[in-house]
């Protein structure tokens, strides 16, 4: 059996700070998520505004990971975005003025993601079937409690 030690186990635990991207939402005005997105795979975190460029981001960085690999090619109306790998992420403050999401997409499969999604604050983790169900459940936080 492998032990904790060994390079083996360091290198799959070094693989695992990718899995997760810490999702920091500074507002959610009429619906609108605006905040942050930090993974070892950007260099200084990623800003978005709007739900569409927080999916964008986050699909461009899965592409970019190549973890998870899709299960499909993605379509679409104009060529492939194309994202080179970073630096390790900056030792800005990873925590959203609104909440705070840690975000584990293990699979993507249908066109969709699967995965876990734990809400920092309130202390709940649930997991999701598809992208519909991961944005209802960061509705659900936001509009519920984090204020």
């Amino acid at each position: 059996l492998p032990i904790c030690g060994t390079p083996y186990m360091q290198k799959r635990m070094w693989q695992n700070a990718y899995r997760t991207t810490v999702v920091c939402v500074d507002s959610y005005d009429d619906g609108v998520l605006t905040g942050r997105m930090y993974n070892p795979g950007l260099q200084n975190g990623e800003r978005f505004h709007g739900l569409m460029q927080f999916l964008i981001k986050m699909e461009d960085l899965l592409d970019t990971l190549q973890f998870p690999q899709p299960f499909m090619d993605s379509r679409g109306f104009s060529p492939a975005r194309g994202q080179a790998a970073s630096a390790p992420v900056s030792e800005q403050r990873q925590q959203g003025e609104r909440a705070t999401f840690a975000l584990k997409v293990l699979f993507r499969q249908n066109a969709s993601w699967q995965g876990s999604v734990t809400w920092l604050e309130g202390g709940r983790e649930e997991s999701f079937r598809s992208v519909l169900e991961l944005v209802l459940l960061m509705d659900s936080a936001l509009s519920s409690g984090a204020s």
